[in-house]
C-alpha cells in the first residue's frame, strides 16, 4: 500500500507512539522474528563451543553481509532475472527481504530500537525542504 499524501500524513497524524499507524508494532515484530529466527537456526551460535554469540559477532562483518544483500539485488534488477530459490519472484524482490532480514536481526542482537527510529526519521524526512519535489527540481537540488 502506498500513501499518496506522505508529509500531510505525518503532519496531520494523531500520535504514531500510541500505535494509531502500526509502525513501532510492525517494526518491532520483524525485528523479534527476524531475530529469532536466527537464534532458533543457530547463526548466533558459535557452531564450535555452542556459546552465545550475541554481542560478541563482528558488526562489521555482519553490516558487509547487509550490503552483499543490497549488490545482489541489484545485480537481479540489472538482468532482470528472477530468484534462484523463489523462481515465483524477482530477485530484487527476495534479495532486498533478505536485506531487511538481515538488518532485523542486527538490530534484534545489538538491542536497537530500529522501529523507533524509522517512525521518527519518516517523519522527519516529511518535513525536509530538500525532499520536496519542487526543491529537487532546483538547481543543486537532489535528484535521487
Amino acid at each position: 500500500m502506498y500513501l499518496a499524501n506522505f508529509g500531510e500524513f505525518w503532519v496531520n497524524k494523531m500520535d504514531i507512539r500510541t500505535g494509531e499507524c502500526g509502525i513501532i508494532e510492525a517494526g518491532t515484530t520483524l525485528i523479534d522474528a527476524c531475530h529469532g529466527a536466527a537464534v532458533d537456526s543457530g547463526w548466533w551460535t558459535d557452531i564450535k563451543t555452542g556459546e552465545s554469540l550475541i554481542g560478541k559477532r563482528n558488526v562489521g562483518e555482519t553490516l558487509c553481509l547487509i550490503h552483499s544483500e543490497i549488490s545482489e539485488a541489484m545485480e537481479g534488477h540489472r538482468k532482470n532475472l528472477n530468484d534462484d530459490k523463489l523462481p515465483h519472484r524477482k530477485m530484487i524482490e527476495v534479495e532486498l527481504a533478505d536485506a531487511l532480514i538481515r538488518i532485523f536481526d542486527l538490530a534484534g542482537a545489538l538491542n536497537l530500537d530500529v522501529a523507533g527510529a524509522i517512525d521518527e526519521k519518516l517523519e522527519y524526512n516529511a518535513s525536509r525542504p530538500d525532499h520536496k519535489i519542487e526543491n529537487r527540481k532546483l538547481d543543486g537540488g537532489k535528484k535521487y
